[in-house]
């Protein structure tokens, strides 16, 4: 929802600003946020200052990392705390691991004591691991509980839980039982004993297993949120979906980088979630190691050429078909290293398909290098005669076919070392389709040129 859609920009520049917090009252915190991102910086702060203390912080939660930066560094050192004191435990901790670490440290200060030794667990775990994203306000009961006071407790304490569609089922020890949909507690008789339905079936996350994972697990079950337990089972948070929904974004954004050759941190371009707050130099940083490398791959092409130079003067005709041959082969390539690479991510496919895969793409690129070498016939026969026609036909059987399979098999290579898939970027397909396509090309071409 665009700023104009919510709010009459007049509002703002009259500065009514009682008009302007009734109207963005009645909007949700999202698009709040989206209004603000798009203000000029004094504007955003006002609008930002006369919000509700608690719809300030939801709003807060969307916003950037260089608008919460900005923003903290303007309001007074109250004003800070009581919105930082409002964001539920896993925003609090994104919030603290995406700040500088001068501004971070004036924010913890202003932290009361509880709280600041909430924040210093989650940050104790790994950058991308559950325990940075999980939250410790959550609703339990006991297996020897009624339904009756389950439902009170949820009335009582499920007010500052990040969700109250599940409910957890833990001994006096608080070692996690079983998980139980709202749902059935509510259609259940109140003098019916927790235990009386609980199925002690449960999936549960440890707080240093991926978020990846988790990101997997939660679709795979179709669940709202995943308890996350210690050592010994103990139930110490869980993750929610909203949350894990974000990490999705993060990952698919660089794997998307990664595919077009562009290194990535989360720290910074990722982080941001808008590339216009990214400087030009760490843009050139992020985009010129593979370009330098790929100069030096696709040395080895002019290398080629020059060790065919002799066929390429006496038949200058193979020349116009050369950047349909290598750019077909590189397209295939990072066809299939899409395909894979997806599979590979989403888990539908495991290093032991392989071959079977293979195999599969080995007919695949059989049959598109036979479609496309008749069309590259028809065309070479027209432009240059037989021979032409014979070398560009076979050129692009041998192309479509050796790019594909080197595309399938790039990312279970680099999934076999333990390196990210989305490495076998398209820029390193399209290099190696080049290099290949040039032998490929003029070693047919002599051979089919002896018969003519």
């Amino acid at each position: 929802m665009a700023e104009e859609q919510i709010i009459d920009q007049t509002l703002i520049k009259e500065h009514n600003w009682r008009e302007v917090r009734k109207v963005l009252e009645r909007n949700p915190p999202p698009a709040v946020a989206d209004l603000l991102m798009h203000l000029d910086k004094s504007a955003a702060l006002i609008v930002f200052k006369i919000l509700p203390r608690e719809f300030a912080a939801e709003v807060f939660a969307y916003l950037d990392p260089a608008q919460k930066d900005a923003f903290l560094s303007c309001l007074s050192d109250k004003e800070a705390q009581q919105i930082i004191s409002e964001l539920t435990p896993d925003d609090r901790t994104e919030l603290f691991s995406e700040l500088p670490a001068e501004v971070t440290r004036r924010v913890l200060q202003l932290l009361p004591p509880q709280d600041f030794k909430e924040v210093s667990l989650l940050l104790g775990y790994p950058e991308h691991s559950v325990g940075r994203m999980m939250t410790p306000n959550y609703v339990i009961c006991q297996p020897d509980w009624t339904v009756a006071k389950t439902l009170r407790n949820i009335r009582e304490k499920g007010k500052d839980s990040e969700t109250i569609n599940m409910v957890y089922v833990v001994d006096e020890q608080g070692h996690l039982l079983d998980d139980i949909k709202l749902r059935r507690i509510i259609m259940s008789q109140p003098k019916t004993r927790i235990k009386k339905i609980c199925d002690n079936t449960f999936v549960s996350l440890s707080a240093f297993d991926d978020q990846e994972s988790a990101l997997q697990m939660i679709k795979k079950y179709d669940l709202i949120a995943l308890p996350v337990v210690d050592s010994k089972g103990i139930l110490i948070g869980i993750v929610t979906i909203d949350d894990l929904m974000d990490v999705q974004d993060v990952h698919v954004t660089e794997d998307i980088y990664k595919g077009a050759g562009i290194q990535v941190q989360t720290t910074d371009l990722l982080a941001t979630g808008n590339i216009k707050t990214v400087s030009v130099r760490l843009l050139y940083q992020h985009r010129i190691g593979w370009l330098v490398s790929l100069v030096f791959m696709n040395l080895f092409s002019g290398a080629a050429l020059a060790h065919f130079s002799g066929v390429i003067q006496k038949h200058i005709v193979l020349v116009f078909f050369l950047p349909l041959l290598i750019g077909s082969g590189g397209n295939s390539g990072s066809q299939a290293a899409t395909l894979a690479i997806r599979s590979l991510a989403t888990g539908d496919v495991k290093l032991s398909d392989w071959f079977k895969l293979l195999y599969k793409e080995l007919l695949v690129a059989a049959l598109l290098g036979l479609t496309m070498a008749v069309m590259v016939y028809i065309i070479g026969y027209m432009r240059g005669g037989l021979a032409v026609a014979l070398i560009t036909f076979l050129t692009m059987i041998g192309i479509i076919v050796l790019s594909s399979l080197i595309g399938i098999s790039l990312p279970f290579i680099f999934t076999k070392f333990k390196l990210d898939p989305a490495t076998a970027s398209s820029p390193i397909i399209a290099s190696l389709a080049d290099i290949m396509g040039v032998v490929i090309y003029f070693s047919i071409a002599l051979g089919v040129l002896k018969f003519f």
